[in-house]
């Protein structure tokens, strides 16, 4: 069953790829060799606040929420992640210093994991890598952009109406108060 899950997790992970540049066997082989594949139960914590994040998540399975808690204590939602999105402290993991954030899980879990220190030696050994992870980064600078100017420019109704039209999926798999908080409507107590 572990072998299935693996073979499972890196063909995913390689259509990704691929689907943004055609990448070699060999970085496809080296994906497969530095990577694991982690199975979590919902409510896991993959990093807590102050901690290093050494790990980048590929969701194969289940769904993810990043959090911070504010001045007043509050925990605020970050970032909703489902499958086939990437769950990191982007600061801390790219830094390697400790995260003012944390990452868990909203559900049972299958995630292939990548350790910072693999990743450097996949944009060494495979040039093409980083052509991709230049359009991820982007990507996710888009995305967060995005949600910064929502957060700035439109009405709590406006972000949730554009959340019904891009995520519905997200209000059947969250807990409203995790989305409430995502979208700056209230703070969960």
């Amino acid at each position: 069953m572990e072998n299935r899950m693996r073979h499972f997790a890196h063909e995913r992970i390689v259509a990704l790829l691929n689907s943004i540049q055609p990448i070699s066997a060999g970085l496809s082989e080296s994906i497969r060799l530095h990577s694991k594949v982690i199975t979590t139960e919902k409510k896991v914590q993959l990093l807590h606040i102050g901690e290093t994040c050494r790990w980048i998540y590929f969701i194969l399975q289940g769904g993810v929420r990043t959090y911070y808690i504010d001045k007043e204590g509050n925990d605020i939602t970050s970032w909703l992640l489902l499958e086939s999105e990437l769950a990191i402290s982007v600061y801390s993991f790219f830094s390697q210093r400790p995260s003012f954030e944390a990452i868990e899980t909203l559900e049972r879990c299958t995630l292939l994991a990548l350790s910072h220190e693999k990743l450097a030696l996949l944009y060494r050994q495979h040039p093409e890598f980083n052509f991709i992870a230049r359009h991820l980064t982007e990507q996710y600078y888009i995305r967060s952009e995005a949600k910064a100017n929502a957060l700035r420019m439109l009405s709590a109704k406006e972000r949730y109406l554009d959340l019904l039209q891009n995520r519905p999926q997200l209000l059947t798999r969250v807990p409203l108060g995790y989305i409430a908080s995502y979208l700056g409507i209230i703070n969960p107590p």
